[in-house]
């Protein structure tokens, strides 16, 4: 075997490694692993609420990104923050930021979170978890949880392979131009988000 070909099939083991432990979810909220400062913003392309794709790594290219994982319309603790962020918006506007959330919810969903809390920023689709996945804030939901949302008429999204439903951390990454990550905040307790204040002076030290 030639030193070429040894390196082409180390290459591809290397990347099909990634890929699998990319499309993992993490076994509890507790051992999920967001994307650290420093790393590099995964660029998927999702749909917006229109059914439009977006193209995420040239949507960073930009502008700097506030960008928010949150668990769907369904959550009242998702509906509070996006509906603070929409308060603080005109703030992150002035520093130079774009907004985007991102959840499992489908075209509908988003419609109904953007209606209802009046948002002005972008909402987009991740019903396939493909973008949660990738910067390591998707869990696996236990089968007792997924059964108690189901019984209030929730569905979760379910894991490709067949076992189980899954669900994103809630996450807010601050993404600069270069497509670098900046800030992150991620909390396994879906009840304690990033309050506006704690975002507003984590987006004035990145923009610095």
């Amino acid at each position: 075997m030639g030193k070429p070909f040894r390196f082409l099939l180390t290459a591809f083991f290397l990347l099909a490694a990634a890929l699998t432990r990319a499309a993992t979810p993490a076994p509890s909220a507790e051992e999920a692993k967001p994307l650290p400062v420093g790393a590099k913003a995964p660029g998927l392309t999702l749909t917006d609420l229109n059914g439009a794709k977006v193209d995420l790594a040239a949507t960073f290219a930009t502008q700097p990104t506030v960008l928010v994982f949150y668990r769907g319309s369904w959550c009242p603790y998702c509906n509070a923050q996006l509906a603070a962020l929409g308060e603080l918006e005109p703030k992150l506007q002035a520093l130079g930021y774009q907004t985007i959330a991102i959840s499992p919810d489908t075209a509908d969903g988003l419609q109904q979170m953007a209606g209802k809390n009046h948002l002005a920023y972008r909402l987009l689709s991740d019903h396939g978890m493909a973008a949660s996945a990738a910067y390591g804030v998707a869990f696996r939901v236990s089968g007792k949880t997924a059964e108690a949302y189901q019984k209030h008429g929730i569905t979760l999204t379910p894991i490709p392979d067949g076992e189980g439903t899954w669900l994103p951390v809630p996450t807010v990454y601050l993404i600069g131009r270069d497509g670098v990550i900046k800030f992150v905040y991620s909390n396994p307790d879906y009840k304690v988000r990033l309050s506006s204040a704690d975002l507003l002076k984590a987006a004035e030290s990145a923009a610095k």
